[in-house]
């Protein structure tokens, strides 16, 4: 068994067929199918169900892909780390809550692009459960999500501290008559979104549980619908200021322990840090010490 052996392996396995593992591999199907087979008589065991839709994998075939998802990511870490000089270049792929891109992470981009222009740098949003994952599953070096985390996998290291609010209309006074309101709907983030589970949650203890949702994929539309009377939400303050200082929403302000919140960065433990994520680390660090992005 060797790293091309699992590197097959593990493309089949993925991509639950031989045909499709060819392609992806630029071999020819046979060859694809004779290293699988010899791979299989070396270990003694099965690792793929053949069936008419493709391929699964067996229990043994289970137990052997991490390890085999795990041999190339420590390749491809090797390979980053000889051609990995000092100096921050190359690709730099993060993650970031909507909320924390739109509120905090301008300066900082722009300072970094600033000092370090032999980096690609690419920035994609989404919920803290999607920037987990995606972090995770090697598809971003890093990101910054609503903490905190405690996950085995990850580093996290605690960037800025939010206050959040839920937000109204101009019309609701205060959220004492919620229970009333029979036409209440949520305006949130897609499932997975760490400030839609903390509202209902939120609500919850109210005793209001089961009310309706609208999801939305960009701040702009959420606190649009809110300022059109549609429906409430729970969002950092310092996101909602100018709309509410604009007299389009109104902010309701929270006991400290539901409120307070911090947006940590994750990476991968265990795993080659480019010096170009090391460089975007120690600039946000300074940057939320300095408060430039406080």
């Amino acid at each position: 068994m060797d790293l091309a052996d699992l590197r097959v392996f593990e493309a089949v396995a993925r991509l639950g067929g031989m045909n499709r593992a060819s392609a992806e591999l630029n071999m020819v199907q046979s060859n694809v199918t004779a290293r699988i087979r010899l791979l299989e008589d070396r270990l003694g065991v099965p690792l793929f169900e053949r069936h008419s839709r493709g391929v699964s994998l067996t229990g043994a075939g289970q137990r052997l892909l991490p390890f085999a998802v795990e041999a190339q990511r420590l390749l491809e870490d090797a390979r980053r780390a000889v051609t990995d000089d000092g100096t921050p270049k190359g690709s730099l792929t993060i993650g970031s809550l909507e909320t924390t891109a739109a509120l905090r992470l301008s300066p900082l981009l722009t300072r970094y692009a600033a000092l370090y222009p032999a980096v690609d740098l690419v920035l994609r949003t989404g919920t803290s459960q999607e920037m987990i994952e995606a972090v995770v599953e090697h598809r971003l070096e890093g990101a910054f999500v609503c903490g905190p985390v405690r996950h085995r996998d990850l580093d996290e290291t605690v960037i800025f501290r939010e206050e959040l609010v839920v937000v109204t209309a101009p019309a609701m006074p205060s959220l004492t008559g919620l229970a009333t309101r029979s036409d209440l709907k949520l305006v949130v983030f897609r499932a997975g979104c760490s400030y839609r589970q903390r509202l209902e949650a939120l609500l919850a203890r109210r005793g209001l549980v089961g009310l309706r949702l609208l999801e939305f994929g960009t701040l702009d539309a959420i606190i649009g619908c809110i300022a059109a009377g549609i429906g409430l939400s729970l969002l950092p303050r310092a996101v909602v200021a100018p709309a509410a200082e604009a007299g389009r929403v109104r902010i309701h302000d929270l006991p400290v322990a539901d409120a307070q919140v911090e947006t940590v960065f994750v990476s991968r433990a265990g795993t080659y840090r480019s010096h170009a994520l090391a460089a975007f680390l120690d600039l946000g660090s300074a940057s939320a010490s300095e408060g430039l992005a406080a």
